[in-house]
């Protein structure tokens, strides 16, 4: 057998007026899990598209050598049939069909042309508890969380008979619980002989399960470390990945906090579907002029509900309570009011609903506020242009143009394309929902320094995030949520990872 049961050469990956793979080279052991990193933009999803298919043959210079053959992939059917399987960062999979339809879509299990069902169930009962699994395989996947939902992902690639499985930003939405589930089944597979490419801007991750670890940055190929070297760090990587030291993951920030701005009220919220499932329960809050406050609980916590509800009514049913802004009560029965009064929502969800992604930089920085930029009703294109341009330049939107789509822009890149469509209604209250998910630490920096000078301009920020140790970089002070209810405030001196974990279980022995 093989040592290495991938060989990818001197791969060469052009776009209209960008070189997105330079010489890429990319060796990958059998049986072994291989991280491939570097920051948003780098090349590592391109990369990945190659060697699936998804950008065919022809379209790159190079070679593919998979299992000791040189390999020509006209698309990812041809992939699929080798053993090579990939599992994207936005999941393929279809809401209202079962768990066992799912795994077996596109490669159903027929007989005299008609399906074999009793056989479709049997076999998808096996591979859903191979993955960890407890539901019924005809559980619906809308019924589900993205955790499972990824492990259904797995299953469909084991029932593949999948060798070599790529993994686009596996736990990018996951909790910690659910993380640890997957990169546990990833380590169960490596036993099983399955090979695993894994991209991923957890570092952390990626220390814990990998074998080897390359490096990608600007579309070439900077190093490969692999298990044991002694010089293997987060530092190491993060070096590599940029191209310099980064010593501080936070930029340094001297808050100047004023009054309060914003305040919420006896806030609750009822379930849009479950007419008495309240998930926002009695929520007192306020936020001051220059302060990053920071809103921290686990998955399901009711953060986002929270936000949503409060931007002009984005969410929920039987609202009650107030909204206060600079002494005022503000009525906000829909999201134009919300923006006409100052406050700005950048969702979690930058790709569904915090962008248009068919249309370009230009189009999408202004399409909150395209009153600003018309006359009679009428966009003046020569405003666009300019606003966008500002934008581009005063964010540091790496990009051919703003007439670029913003599609094809970095998860980085096109988290600063949100944050400029929002900077520009010029909002007194930002909320911020997970604005770094997915996002390389050097981006992450750039974002930071970002909101610190929307802090310091006199905005007043909430910041929604899963990742303890950014709540308590950024944050001036904390919210922390548990099932939909306030159940700590913590200055920033008092913030910790501990502290915050002991205002959740606090709450979860009351309620037991």
């Amino acid at each position: 057998m093989d040592e290495f049961i991938l060989e990818m050469r001197n791969i060469t990956k052009l776009f209209p007026g960008v070189k997105a793979l330079d010489n890429v080279n990319l060796k990958v052991k059998s049986g072994a899990i291989h991280a491939l990193i570097g920051e948003n933009g780098a090349g590592k999803s391109t990369l990945m598209n190659v060697l699936s298919g998804i950008y065919p043959y022809g379209t790159y210079s190079g070679d593919i050598i998979y299992q000791g053959k040189e390999c020509i992939f006209k698309n990812v059917v041809d992939s699929e049939k080798t053993g090579i399987g990939i599992i994207h960062q936005e999941l393929a999979l279809i809401p209202y069909l079962s768990i066992g339809e799912n795994i077996f879509l596109g490669n159903e299990i027929s007989k005299h042309k008609f399906i074999n069902w009793d056989e479709t169930h049997v076999k998808s009962k096996e591979l859903i508890r191979k993955v960890g699994l407890k539901e019924d395989s005809n559980t619906l996947i809308k019924d589900i969380g993205v955790g499972k939902q990824q492990l259904v992902e797995i299953a469909k690639a084991l029932a593949q008979n999948v060798k070599l499985l790529i993994l686009d930003e596996p736990t990018a939405a996951l909790n910690e619980e659910d993380s640890n589930n997957l990169l546990k089944l990833l380590l169960e597979l490596k036993e099983d002989g399955i090979t695993s490419i894994l991209i991923s801007h957890k570092l952390n991750e990626i220390l814990k399960i990998s074998d080897s670890i390359t490096i990608i940055r600007d579309g070439s190929t900077i190093e490969t470390l692999n298990k044991g070297d002694s010089d293997i760090s987060e530092d190491r990587i993060i070096k590599g990945m940029v191209g310099r030291e980064l010593t501080n993951r936070f930029p340094n920030h001297t808050p100047s906090i004023g009054q309060i701005v914003f305040e919420v009220k006896n806030w609750n919220v009822y379930d849009p579907l479950i007419e008495d499932k309240k998930v926002i329960n009695d929520v007192n809050i306020n936020v001051r002029k220059g302060e990053i406050v920071g809103f921290s609980g686990l998955m399901g916590s009711g953060r986002t509900e929270l936000a949503m509800s409060i931007f002009g009514r984005a969410y929920g049913k039987r609202i009650s309570g107030k909204i206060i802004k600079d002494g005022e009560e503000l009525i906000l029965k829909n999201v134009r009011q919300a923006i006409d009064n100052g406050l700005a929502y950048v969702t979690e969800d930058r790709k569904s609903a915090g962008l248009v992604l068919m249309q370009d930089i230009r189009s999408n920085i202004s399409l909150a506020n395209l009153n600003k930029i018309s006359t009679n009703q009428f966009v003046d294109e020569h405003k666009e242009i300019q606003v966008a341009e500002k934008y581009r330049k005063k964010l540091n939107i790496k990009s051919s143009s703003i007439f670029q789509n913003t599609g094809n822009l970095s998860g980085g890149n096109q988290q600063k394309v949100v944050l400029s469509k929002w900077i520009f209604t010029d909002p007194e209250v930002l909320i911020l929902d997970e604005p770094t998910r997915g996002i390389d630490v050097g981006a992450k920096y750039e974002i930071y320094t970002i909101i610190n000078k929307l802090a310091d301009d006199g905005k007043s920020i909430i910041f929604i995030s899963s990742e303890l140790p950014e709540i308590l970089g950024i944050c001036d002070r904390v919210y922390v949520m548990n099932e939909g209810k306030i159940v700590g405030e913590l200055s920033k001196k008092d913030a910790s990872q501990e502290s915050i974990m002991k205002c959740i279980m606090k709450n979860h022995m009351e309620v037991i």
